[in-house]
């Protein structure tokens, strides 16, 4: 068919198609006025995915209400069903940026679907006396209810397949957590030594600040099954039929599992974006948290022998072209940009949600590209700390014990046995003799040998204790 070409008209007038392409007129006219990134529709397949979703539910909204024949309706269904099985999604090639509120998108979904459609029903590509995209495949709808409709379906596909990359890297955290629990290492505060904990306490920390942003992603993505369609062009429904919008909702709710709803106020619901703010927001909160968590692992892992060395990353590449032996931690530095990335890509959602004006929000297709880019860049970022990173991870418990007899911070432990006041004057000893706490308190009598081990025994650190142990003295008896 390559060789072949048609012609197709609109309203600026002829436009000479090859017969390969199942798009048309509108969607050329878009590739010729839309090159601003490398990013097409077809780079995001779950959008495509809710594109064919939004209009397979359209169609049998419409045939339900008697407006589309059964011949129309089954050939509309099958070409949607295509799409959904991940063909022609070639054809889907309109830059994500673009003006128009979308409307390019919506029509190349449009020329595709019934283009598909007119093959099956035995008519030429381009034949659309008999299937048009805008009098039937776009039948009682606007681009203003159909496109943000497919970002939303598009957006809670993309969130059901990504809740299992975030809880395994749960698991790896809690895998940790407990190989780790009877290490025995400083926790620090202002990045200086503050009391002692386990190395399993951290890692389960981690474990824990992630598991905690499920239910806010769940709370998120549910809005998302929030639809405006049927408001057509601002929220009155103007060209659709009594119906149309429980019809639709019915459909979609129907075809993919979900419980999807219409707006209460479908003029409200035409021009607040609010849902894709909230998803992208989701996003960038788990996003600070992986960049935290990755930080906190450069940290941790920094030396090998002239910073904490508490653990071992993976050695991924050699690490210096200059200096031998240098291995970085690579993989938390890259989390970290990735993070960085998302949470520039929410602003950019927060900014376009913002400049929304009157009945419409024009700037909705930033608002994809940036929602789907950070689902994507997430998921990839879970996946790669958890395969090359902490699955990985070691301890180096020599090391970590040895920073909690030395440190200072351990003298915490004493306060509510010796008081505040000798505890200072320790502290203060210490750093100014460069001896150790323990030493002091036995060099001074404070307490006994027995009674220290006692206290700093490791399972009276790392939580809430009280000892019956009175001081023996004070510091300056």
């Amino acid at each position: 068919m390559s060789s072949k070409k048609r012609v197709e008209s609109d309203l600026l007038g002829e436009v000479e198609l090859d017969n390969s392409h199942l798009y048309g007129v509108q969607t050329a006219r878009a590739i010729d006025n839309f090159k601003f990134s490398p990013f097409k529709i077809n780079d995001y397949p779950h959008f495509v995915e809710g594109l064919a979703l939004t209009k397979k539910g359209a169609a049998m909204a419409n045939h339900k209400l008697g407006l589309l024949t059964d011949k129309q309706t089954k050939a509309i269904e099958q070409a949607c069903d295509e799409i959904l099985a991940g063909k022609h999604h070639e054809h889907f090639v309109v830059d994500m940026f673009q003006g128009g509120a979308g409307t390019s998108t919506n029509m190349n979904a449009n020329e595709v679907i019934t283009n598909r459609a007119l093959e099956i029903m035995g008519y030429e590509r381009g034949d659309y006396k008999h299937l048009s995209p805008n009098d039937h495949t776009n039948l009682s709808q606007s681009t203003n209810d159909a496109y943000p409709t497919a970002i939303h379906l598009g957006l809670y596909t993309t969130y059901v397949e990504m809740i299992p990359h975030i809880e395994d890297l749960i698991k790896s955290f809690k895998a940790k957590g407990k190989e780790f629990k009877k290490i025995i290492k400083m926790g620090r505060t202002q990045l200086q030594d503050a009391v002692p904990m386990t190395l399993g306490q951290t890692f389960n920390a981690f474990a824990s600040i992630l598991e905690e942003e499920l239910p806010n992603l769940k709370h998120a993505c549910d809005q998302l099954l929030v639809n405006n369609m049927g408001s057509t062009a601002i929220g009155t429904g103007i060209c659709s039929v009594p119906g149309y919008r429980e019809a639709c909702a019915e459909a979609l709710s129907e075809i993919t599992g979900w419980k999807v709803k219409m707006a209460k106020d479908m003029v409200a619901a035409t021009s607040d974006t609010s849902h894709m703010i909230g998803f992208s927001g989701a996003i960038k909160r788990i996003a600070v948290k992986l960049s935290k968590i990755s930080n906190d692992l450069r940290i941790l892992s920094s030396g090998p022998r002239a910073g904490l060395s508490e653990i071992n990353l993976p050695a991924r590449q050699p690490g210096s072209s200059i200096m031998p032996g240098k291995v970085n931690p690579v993989i938390p530095e890259v989390v970290t940009q990735v993070a960085m990335k998302i949470i520039g890509n929410d602003m950019c959602v927060t900014m376009a949600g913002e400049a929304s004006q009157m009945e419409l929000n024009a700037m909705e297709p930033i608002m994809a590209q940036c929602c789907f880019e950070s689902a994507r860049l997430l998921v990839e970022a879970c996946d790669t700390l958890r395969t090359l990173c902490i699955d990985g991870i070691t301890a180096n418990k020599n090391i970590t014990e040895e920073q909690v007899h030395s440190s200072i911070g351990v003298v915490t432990a004493l306060n509510p046995y010796i008081g505040y006041k000798n505890s200072t004057k320790i502290a203060k000893e210490a750093i100014n003799t460069g001896k150790g706490i323990v030493e002091i308190v036995l060099e001074k009598g404070i307490l006994s040998k027995e009674q220290l081990d006692q206290i700093l025994a490791p399972e009276n650190l790392i939580k809430p204790v009280r000892l019956d142990i009175k001081p023996l003295k004070n510091f300056e008896d």
